[in-house]
């Protein structure tokens, strides 16, 4: 059985899947647990999707899904979250930024947090990039109080029906620590490396970093304040049985 399944998101990354594949064809043997790998192919209009149907072909542990058109990556990671069926799933970009080799540092503290988060160290990003990141974080924690120095890092590792509880919405990708404390969950940073771009360009600029973030906050704040929650105390009955 599969224990871990790498989640990555794909739009229009034809120049680095190559790498991609060599760099977790090299980590997979070293992981900590059994895994696979999905890409989620989010409305490329590039080659990617083609490089992707050849690189599974050739690998029975790596998989994949094809959005019809671009939807986001909020869109594309929910999608690989409901696919997952391991216990245990991870998340990291396709332009090898953050090393796949440090997905065993978040494995083995996931027994004891329901996500695990990088911090990205010594980032090779530019400036402006940097700043606007630093920024959204800052400001985002103000709302959320989730303590995350860096969520708009892409190495995670969480549990899959924590994550699958998850209600997802446009921008909410930011947000995945503070929706697992809303449930009640547990979450934990480790840092991580992180280098440049090797080929092709980002796909977010400065409106992504910032205003996104901003009006995401509000619609996080009107989740958290309306989001439901029980406990059972007494039941009767199997949980699968119907009322008629």
């Amino acid at each position: 059985m599969v224990e871990f399944t790498i989640i990555i998101p794909v739009y229009n990354e034809e120049e680095n899947l190559l790498q991609v594949e060599k760099a977790l064809l090299q980590f997979i043997p070293t992981c900590q647990k059994s895994t696979c790998v999905l890409f989620v192919n989010d409305g490329s209009k590039d080659n990617s999707e083609n490089i992707i149907q050849a690189i599974c072909s050739r690998n029975s542990n790596f998989y994949f899904i094809s959005f019809k058109k671009n939807e986001g990556l909020s869109s594309a990671l929910k999608a690989g979250i409901d696919w997952a069926e391991s216990p245990l799933l991870g998340y990291m970009d396709s332009d090898l930024q953050t090393d796949p080799n440090d997905f065993n540092i978040l494995l083995e503290q996931i027994e004891f947090y329901d996500l695990v988060n990088g911090i990205r160290m010594g980032r090779k990003d530019t400036v402006l990039k940097k700043v606007s990141s630093k920024f959204a974080n800052r400001f985002r924690r103000l709302f959320t109080k989730d303590t995350m120095l860096d969520t708009g890092c892409p190495l995670k590792v969480m549990k899959t029906t924590v994550a699958q509880n998850i209600p997802m919405f446009k921008g909410l990708h930011r947000f995945l620590p503070a929706m697992v404390l809303l449930q009640g969950g547990k979450i934990h940073q480790i840092p991580v490396r992180h280098r440049a771009r090797r080929a092709g360009k980002t796909n977010f600029g400065i409106s992504n970093r910032i205003f996104g973030p901003l009006i995401t906050c509000f619609a996080y704040l009107w989740m958290k304040r309306n989001y439901i929650q029980y406990e059972i105390t007494k039941k009767s009955g199997p949980r699968t049985s119907k009322l008629l």
